[in-house]
């Protein structure tokens, strides 16, 4: 007789970095940042000291699902979020590494738990707005960069309506989305936020200084709004 599918839970550690700036005011907003796919926690640290106001708190944390990517320097450790297989599992344990560490923090009072903002590249972008979209009274902002929405958008009945301020990103050569596509993600999204702003850059699949600034100036201006 085979069965198939049989399963045993085991613990893992879930990695992060984080950043709190000595100058912030006690509790501070807290910035959660995401990485794509083949990325790890230290690359979008990098990312969002650069475009954090200076009393913003900043977490970056690490996908669980390591693997080797090939780069120009040979193959280097890469991580990531979820594949095709059980990926209800992948975006459940997201969803409880973020919840997990916003109470960590709040309870260790660096935090203001009414200013979680939400900052996601590529794979992350779907990933951030599935939860944002489940539970909408935890996110004050995101922005989601060069990555794609829920598949499930319209059939998931546990989304609800999210109030956040929202921007997204994308370049208009990108290797991995269409532009078509990129602006069909747009239109939806547009329908379905009433705070919603976006931009198209003359980028690939990447993170540029004029998002940057961009992002900057932005987030300064809805982490300032009470």
């Amino acid at each position: 007789m085979l069965e198939t599918d049989l399963n045993l839970a085991a613990e893992i550690k879930l990695y992060y970095d984080l950043f709190v700036p000595e100058n912030r005011k006690k509790p501070a907003p807290l910035l959660i940042a995401v990485h794509g796919y083949g990325a790890h926690k230290r690359y979008m640290m990098r990312e969002a000291k650069l475009i954090a106001p200076e009393n913003f708190v900043i977490v970056s944390i690490q996908a669980p699902h390591q693997h080797y990517r090939e780069t120009e320097k040979g193959f280097k450790v890469g991580f990531g979020w979820l594949t095709d297989y059980k990926s209800e599992e992948s975006i459940a344990l997201h969803h409880n590494f973020v919840f997990e560490l916003i109470e960590k923090l709040f309870a260790e009072n660096i935090i203001d738990k009414s200013q979680i903002f939400l900052f996601g590249f590529s794979q992350a972008c779907a990933l951030n707005f599935r939860l944002a979209f489940t539970h909408p009274e935890t996110v004050r902002g995101m922005i989601g960069i060069c990555g794609g929405i829920p598949s499930d958008l319209e059939t998931n009945e546990i989304y609800q309506k999210l109030d956040a301020d929202v921007l997204y990103v994308y370049g208009d050569a990108d290797e991995f989305y269409p532009l078509e596509k990129f602006q069909k993600f747009e239109c939806k999204l547009k329908d379905d936020l009433p705070n919603f702003q976006s931009k198209r850059y003359q980028a690939k699949h990447e993170i540029t200084d004029e998002m940057r600034e961009d992002m900057k100036i932005w987030l300064r201006k809805v982490g300032s709004e009470n």
